[in-house]
């Protein structure tokens, strides 16, 4: 089935031209809205992409009326493949059911995966530099130092149990075990 998808970015836009475009590829179902392309905020995107069964065919009038960003655009079609969904862009020319269009697909992939990549090696290299000044990631502790040294105070006691201490700091026992272990 092909289905179609229209957007415009405000009330006072037509998409006449757009559910032209549609009705001349042959869709056989428009999803229409009007939002902004920055808004996350698509009901009817959304819609669509759970309607979407294998074999279905995504047909837009440009690119950009589907994705907010390059990112976003990439992450839609890599979900529309793994769904065994097709994609045509018709002022782009892009059409995943042709050779062409697939490898102008996977072109499109490759892009983001290095992106992803790309992405990955500054987060790493950031950690990386942080700890070699000294810094550590992660949640702050729940237990200060001095609280710490409380509840050693209050273990010597051998009516006093974990379970209560933990839950005078307010704290669960593995976190009190953990930051008993620690200390």
């Amino acid at each position: 089935m092909k289905i179609g998808y229209a957007r415009v970015s405000t009330e006072d836009q037509l998409q006449d031209s757009q559910l032209d475009a549609l009705n001349s590829a042959g869709c056989e179902r428009v999803y229409r809205e009007s939002y902004s392309g920055k808004s996350k905020s698509r009901p009817e995107l959304e819609r669509m992409i759970d309607a979407l069964r294998e074999g279905d065919i995504v047909v837009v009038q440009r690119l950009d009326r589907l994705g907010r960003s390059l990112k976003d655009l990439i992450e839609l079609l890599d979900g529309f493949k793994q769904q065994g969904v097709q994609f045509i862009s018709l002022n782009e020319n892009i059409d995943t059911t042709t050779a062409v269009g697939e490898l102008a697909f996977h072109m499109i992939g490759s892009i983001a995966q290095f992106e992803r990549r790309l992405i990955s090696e500054r987060t790493k290299a950031g950690l990386d530099a942080a700890r070699a000044r000294g810094r550590k990631g992660g949640r702050k502790a729940k237990l200060s130092k001095a609280d710490i040294k409380k509840a050693k105070a209050m273990l010597n006691d051998p009516e006093m149990t974990k379970a209560e201490v933990a839950k005078h700091f307010d704290v669960s026992r593995p976190t009190l075990n953990k930051a008993l272990e620690d200390s």
